[in-house]
Formats: structure tokens, sequence, C-alpha cells
């Protein structure tokens, strides 16, 4: 039996519906999490957006239950996301990207930023996985929307770094935006991407599946 035959001809009935649910908690994710954090800067007292980190917001009376629950969301619904597109494209690796990633959220949710190393090894993967899924989607992409996903990643990854080398005890390295900002700059991009991506899916964009089975393993 020929088991190529089983990606080659995918039909519309069987890529339609997981495509669509992943365009669905894509956009829900990234437009209502975008949402939390600016709702959540307007509401904390003395907010700092330079200096003060993003999590800031899970310790702070006003604002503690609005960022650590939608943080939790975003877990939940970038695995969701992450899993109907595992349908599509068939590589295990980026599923595992996407797990990585939701687990990051969900634990930085759960455990906010006073907790201490839970928190911290939370916001790592997160801040790390959202990007390197987008740089690994962009593998199952086409046109525009494959050098959105390169530039997505490829910013929120070189930011990753500064804010490791900002922390390790070289604040200069965030210049003028500070922490916030380097912490801002790894998130919103790959936030914006993922509404872009939500967006593409919903109107029937292009999902490379397999044309091997072993690149499900890839």
């Amino acid at each position: 039996m020929d088991y190529t035959e089983q990606f080659d001809r995918p039909t519309a009935a069987t890529l339609g519906e997981p495509r669509r649910l992943a365009g669905l908690a894509f956009l829900t994710l990234a437009g209502g999490f975008m949402t939390v954090l600016m709702l959540g800067a307007a509401m904390a007292p003395g907010y700092d957006f330079g200096g003060g980190a993003i999590s800031d917001l899970g310790v702070v009376a006003e604002t503690a239950l609005l960022f650590n629950a939608g943080l939790v969301l975003v877990g939940v619904l970038n695995l969701a996301g992450g899993y109907a597109l595992y349908r599509l494209h068939g590589s295990r690796w980026l599923l595992g990207a996407f797990a990585l990633a939701s687990v990051g959220a969900v634990l930085a949710g759960l455990f906010p930023l006073d907790t201490g190393g839970l928190h911290s090894i939370g916001a790592l993967l997160a801040f790390l996985f959202f990007n390197v899924q987008a740089l690994g989607l962009a593998t199952r992409l086409t046109g525009p929307m494959r050098y959105l996903s390169v530039l997505a990643g490829v910013v929120g990854i070189v930011f990753v770094g500064v804010m490791v080398v900002g922390d390790a005890g070289n604040p200069a390295v965030f210049g003028p935006i500070g922490h916030g900002g380097a912490e801002r700059m790894i998130v919103y991009p790959v936030m914006l991407w993922l509404v872009a991506l939500g967006g593409y899916l919903l109107g029937d964009g292009e999902i490379r599946p397999p044309t091997r089975v072993s690149e499900t393993a890839d």
C-alpha cells in the first residue's frame, strides 16, 4: 500500500474544518490577549511601560485575575489551534513547538511573577516557542504569509536574546525602550502575526500538507 496517497490529494472537506478552527483560535487568542494587555496597563495604578515587566500585571490586585486568566486562555487556544494545524501539515516537531509555547503560557498564568521559578520558566518557554512556532510554520505557508511568519519570529527571538542579556546584569542593552519595551518586542510582533494568520486561515489560506510519510516526523 502506498501511504503517500493519503497526503497527496487532501480534499476541501478534510482540510476546511481544522483550518477554520485554527484560524478562529488564533484570531481570538491574539486579539483577546492584546486587549487584555491594553486594559491591564490602563487599569494598573502607576504601571511602568518601560521599566516594568508585562507580568507585573499579574500581581497587581486590579489586574491579576484578568491577566493571569488571559494567559491560561492563550495557552489553551494556542494548543487547540496548533493541533488543528497539525491535522493539516502532519509535522510532529511543529506540534511540539506549539505545545511548549502553550505550556509556557499556562504556567506563567497559573504561577504569577511573585511566585518565583515556575513563572520564569513558563514565561521563557512562551517567549521563545511562540516565536519558534512562527518560524516553523513558515515552512508550511505560501506567499506573503510565509514572509510575515519569518519576520515575526526573527524579531521575537532577537528580543528574547536582548531580554536574557539585559536580565543577566546588562540593562544597558535595553536602550531607551527599557525592559518593558523589550518584552513587548517579543510579544507584540508574534501576536500581530497570529491575528494575520487567523484571518489567512479563515479566508481559506493554504497550509501545505506533507508529501511523504517521513515528513510527519519533521
